[in-house]
């Protein structure tokens, strides 16, 4: 079923007003649409074939443990990375690892599983909580092995396996296209970065290990992740989940887009493992404050005095027993949940930091099974691209999101080589590909068009807004959707690229349009208010109507659908 749009909506001139967006889109708008001034001899554009057992598409913690995990079940395993092995997406950023050691835990998996369970509001898939208390410690032992826990970056460690092993390595190949036909995977396409070159990847099994994303936001390592991996999923018929979730990091208000000014206490600390310590963090409590006060934090210029922000009322529900438990400051991958990293000024604070961005592990690839596999026959996906609800919708376990990468990859990396030891090896058509790398290369084709920066500084503009992406109502969402169907219509079938650097935006621009779609079509179906998702106008958990995870997939027509998969049941 389709959630409906509402008729209470401002117009889009009252919408960009309130958002303080029109006059800077004005300006931009000048410059938005121009002649394509190509840089290459896009004609002189080789393709390169490649064939494989299982494709890994991700160069992280998740990709890293799929391709160890797939070569040795006997499958030939190839990897594709957008960026650089350990180093793409939130690697770098990933120093806690969760281990639940049953020799040194005083309490059992079970005790563990319920009480996530708890601080979710039942939103988490146990199946998935269990598995990653189950295997973290053999995950643990293996990355010490390798020296991970060593050293600060984590390409050397991550190299050495994938160098004992022979295992092929594809790095900064930008994919855009995942081949399937009759409901089956085929294989993959894309270009690379520093080369004229499109590339074609045939694989009987592909293991999608890119990450999350978010829009592009200032203060968050989170530039190269634009949910590529969901999206080329959906539009091959593959469900998608957990999109109305968000994360809520912050950042400093002083240069929030110099990241390592930010962050980089994270970059340069060398990982390290924790135990459990279940909270229920990372959700939009002091967006709420924001939205009522201004800033949240206390002290800042013009912030509310502490005895004020006290009497605010109401907001995102927070189970009792996680209530008035601060953790320590960091971020829950560098062994400590929370805001901030160290010297952060209380008064230097803004959000939006990861705006785009659901809890980690609660949005991506429906799974059918146990097993990280979707409804794509041979496609699987894991870590931050498997919508797992391994934590539910809120953050609830230091140090999870690293290991539960680790953890997904391993068992999708066994269960796909399993699929790939008894499929056949795929048949692409040349008129097939000769299609995919057309479209591939159509933004440099393009004599004219919408430069992909301008389109994402628009989309930025419409759905970063406190008030339309954290804390939310219909008609502010209704408003926002009316535009991000006008650049999915429009603007997007007119970027232009004048170069591969180019290419890569467009198709990244493309990608966060129909994720923003994705955000606030779930957004606008969940009619309350749990974890991370909280509406001004369903201001209530609703147990009675809600106890149900929201899945998204593309109508024959084309059209996004959205249906309820209860907490209880498998997907069908």
């Amino acid at each position: 079923m389709t959630t409906p749009v509402g008729t209470a909506a401002p117009s889009r001139r009252a919408f960009l007003a309130l958002s303080g967006a029109t006059a800077g889109l004005a300006t931009l708008g000048m410059q938005a649409w121009a002649r394509n001034t190509v840089e290459i001899d896009v004609d002189a554009i080789t393709n390169t074939d490649h064939a494989t057992d299982v494709l890994v598409v991700g160069g992280g913690m998740a990709g890293l443990f799929a391709a160890v995990k797939a070569h040795d079940a006997g499958a030939a395993t190839m990897i594709v990375s957008k960026g650089r092995l350990g180093a793409s997406g939130l690697t770098p950023f990933g120093k806690g690892f969760f281990v639940f050691d049953p020799a040194t835990e005083t309490g059992t998996i079970d005790d563990f599983v319920d009480t996530v369970s708890r601080s979710a509001l039942g939103t988490n898939n146990p199946v998935y909580t269990r598995q990653l208390a189950e295997h973290s410690l053999d995950r643990a032992a293996e990355l010490r092995e390798w020296g991970f826990f060593d050293q600060t970056l984590a390409n050397r460690p991550f190299m050495q396996p994938i160098e004992e092993r022979d295992i092929p390595l594809l790095e900064r190949v930008v994919v855009t296209h995942l081949i399937a036909e009759g409901g089956r995977i085929f294989g993959v396409a894309g270009f690379r970065l520093d080369a004229e070159e499109t590339v074609t990847i045939r694989a009987k099994s592909v293991i999608l290990c890119t990450g999350a994303g978010g829009f592009k936001p200032n203060g968050f390592p989170l530039g190269d992740l634009t949910h590529d991996g969901t999206v080329m999923a959906y539009r091959i018929g593959a469900k998608v989940t957990g999109k109305e979730w968000n994360d809520g990091h912050m950042t400093r208000a002083n240069h929030p887009a110099a990241t390592f000014d930010g962050w980089g206490d994270m970059f340069e600390r060398v990982p390290s493992t924790n135990g459990v310590d279940v909270h229920h963090d990372l959700g939009v409590d002091l967006n709420y404050r924001a939205y009522h006060l201004g800033n949240p934090v206390a002290g800042g210029p013009g912030s509310a005095p502490d005895a004020e922000m006290a009497e605010v009322k109401g907001g995102p529900y927070v189970p009792e027993e996680f209530q008035g438990r601060v953790p320590p400051t960091g971020d829950g991958e560098g062994g400590a949940p929370g805001g901030p990293p160290p010297g952060f000024a209380p008064s230097a604070n803004v959000g939006g930091a990861s705006a785009g961005m659901a809890i980690h592990k609660s949005e991506g690839l429906v799974p059918f099974d146990d097993r990280c596999a979707s409804n794509i026959v041979g496609l699987y996906a894991a870590g931050d691209a498997l919508g797992s609800h391994m934590s539910g919708g809120i953050y609830t376990q230091i140090g999870s999101s690293l290991a539960g990468s680790a953890v997904q990859g391993a068992i999708a990396g066994e269960a796909a080589a399993e699929y790939a030891a008894q499929a056949d090896t795929p048949v692409i058509p040349d008129a097939r590909i000769s299609e995919i790398v057309e479209e591939i290369l159509a933004p440099l084709r393009r004599e004219a068009g919408y430069g992909p920066a301008w389109v994402t500084q628009t989309l930025q503009g419409i759905m970063i807004p406190n008030f339309v992406l954290y804390i939310k109502k219909a008609s502010m969402m209704n408003a926002a959707l009316a535009y991000i169907e006008e650049l999915r219509d429009h603007h997007a079938p007119m970027l232009r690229a004048a170069n591969m650097h180019e290419l890569r935006l467009a198709h990244e621009t493309r990608n966060m349009i129909l994720s923003a779609e994705m955000k606030l079509r779930a957004s606008l179906m969940r009619t309350e208010s749990r974890c991370s998702h909280y509406r001004l106008d369903y201001p209530e958990v609703d147990d009675v109507n809600w106890r149900a995870w929201i899945n998204l997939f593309q109508g024959e027509d084309g059209s996004m659908q959205l249906e309820k998969q209860p907490f209880e049941a498998l997907p069908t």
